[in-house]
């Protein structure tokens, strides 16, 4: 190598440093998922009793609360400690939660009494009964834009009650010609999307005039449950029966991904802060899906959680994840799920 002056080095280093700045960092959740922790279970809150079903949890950030739907009532335990705060009861098979901070109130949707409980949100007083939904009322949303309350309603009417929180009133039905309706998710632009298990399709809600628009096929992707956005980049998220997530524009309905989850999923959310799409699937494991960018998205490695564990809520505060639980004994030899053992209810939480 011939013999160069130290001016030709430092006008290498400058070039490079140069070139650098221009080319610019990272995309700030590619780091942010690179530098964190893996996740796995931390923490496992315990709930017991004998009731024999679940569904639904949330999350409230702000007065870190989780309400989990048990049976015929809302346990109601400290998202930080697990430690039980307190019980909504009295209702009949509940399924969704929703709770609106600014009016400091809670909603239940209660599938057999095809009603909607309100209950006081810090001291969990039940303040009134909405009846009567359509059939078998199930996830339940709160569109901020509208400032109205959507119940889902997951039997043969396959339609949605809107509700008024202000009044708790019933001010709308909107029918969508729907199978058996399942998670629900707003844009923040005036559309709804509801997921239907039976049809295979996303149905589009115009929030403002309150009118069915479309039905979108999820073709390759079937029998869709849980439902998560992101609004930032226009993208639906749908956690399909058949281990496939259904990744779809929200301004026209196109598919954009499909990659492989877990079987059998019934929950699925989104963090904004790492740019992560997870689903909980009935066999005890957690999918989770890197969106790298809107087009494009990789599949990270499966978390184990614990049986049964198939609906979910995310901590936007914390990024933790809780999914509720269970053990189950011998199905039927006459065919059916398997039961429930007595006292092994319970909140599994994921973190860092």
């Amino acid at each position: 190598m011939p013999n160069l002056p130290v001016d030709y080095f430092s006008t290498l280093m400058v070039s490079a440093l140069t070139i650098c700045s221009l080319m610019g960092p990272r995309p700030a959740s590619s780091q942010t998922t690179a530098a964190a922790p893996p996740l796995k279970v931390v923490a496992q809150f315990h709930i017991g009793g004998t009731d024999k079903g679940y569904d639904y949890l949330h999350v409230d950030p702000q007065a870190r609360r989780v309400y989990v739907a048990h049976g015929d009532r809302v346990e109601v335990l400290d998202a930080d400690t697990g430690a039980r705060l307190g019980e909504i009861a009295g209702m009949h098979g509940v399924h969704g939660i929703e709770i609106i901070p600014t009016l400091g109130k809670g909603y239940t949707t209660d599938g057999l009494d095809r009603a909607v409980t309100v209950f006081e949100a810090k001291s969990l007083r039940i303040l009134h009964r909405i009846k009567y939904t359509g059939v078998k009322p199930d996830a339940i949303g709160y569109d901020p834009n509208t400032r109205l309350i959507y119940v889902v309603n997951g039997g043969e009417t396959g339609d949605l009650t809107i509700i008024d929180p202000v009044r708790d009133a019933i001010v709308d039905t909107v029918g969508v010609d729907g199978g058996k309706l399942e998670g629900i998710a707003f844009d923040g632009r005036g559309r709804a999307f509801v997921a239907d298990e039976d049809k295979s399709v996303i149905h589009v809600v115009d929030t403002k005039t309150r009118r069915a628009l479309a039905a979108w096929p999820l073709t390759p992707c079937e029998g869709p449950t849980g439902m998560a956005i992101d609004r930032a980049h226009h993208r639906i998220f749908a956690a399909c029966g058949n281990q496939r997530l259904a990744i779809v524009d929200s301004d026209d309905g196109k598919i954009v991904a499909t990659p492989r989850i877990g079987p059998e999923p019934d929950g699925a959310a989104f963090s904004v802060a790492t740019q992560q799409v997870f689903t909980s699937n009935r066999d005890g494991t957690l999918s989770v899906v890197h969106e790298i960018s809107p087009n494009r998205y990789l599949a990270e490695p499966t978390i184990a959680t614990a049986s049964g564990a198939r609906t979910i809520a995310l901590d936007s505060s914390t990024g933790r994840i809780f999914l509720p639980s269970a053990r189950f004994g011998e199905a039927p030899a006459t065919g059916g799920r398997a039961p429930m053992v007595p006292d092994s209810f319970g909140v599994v939480v994921i973190g860092h």
